[in-house]
C-alpha cells in the first residue's frame, strides 16, 4: 500500500471527512514521526511498533565490482520494530 492509497482508504471509511483533509492528517503524522526521528526521538504506536534511529559506525567495505577496499562513513538509519499486537496479528492468520 502506498500513501495515497492509505489516504484513500481513510477517505473511504471517513465519509464525513474530506479526502484532501484526510491527506493532510496522513502528511502530519508521518511529518511528525520523521522530525521526531532527525532528531534522535523514539517514536512508539502502542500495538503497532516502535521507530528509532540507530548507528552505524564507519567501516571498511569492498565494491563489488572491482573487489577494492572502500571506506564507508558513519551513517544514522531508521529502524522500525514491530509491537506485540501487530506480529500476532501477521502470525495467527
Amino acid at each position: 500500500m502506498i500513501k495515497s492509497e492509505l489516504v484513500q482508504a481513510i477517505a473511504e471509511r471517513n465519509p464525513h471527512l474530506y479526502q484532501r483533509d484526510v491527506e493532510n492528517i496522513v502528511n502530519a503524522i508521518l511529518g511528525e514521526i520523521t522530525d521526531a526521528l532527525a532528531r534522535g526521538d523514539r517514536v512508539e504506536l502502542r500495538g503497532f511498533g516502535a521507530f528509532s534511529v540507530k548507528n552505524r559506525p564507519p567501516r571498511m567495505g569492498r565494491n563489488p565490482r572491482t573487489g577494492a577496499k572502500v571506506h564507508v562513513e558513519e551513517k544514522w538509519v531508521p529502524f522500525f520494530k514491530t509491537g506485540k499486537e501487530l506480529r500476532e496479528r501477521l502470525n495467527d492468520g
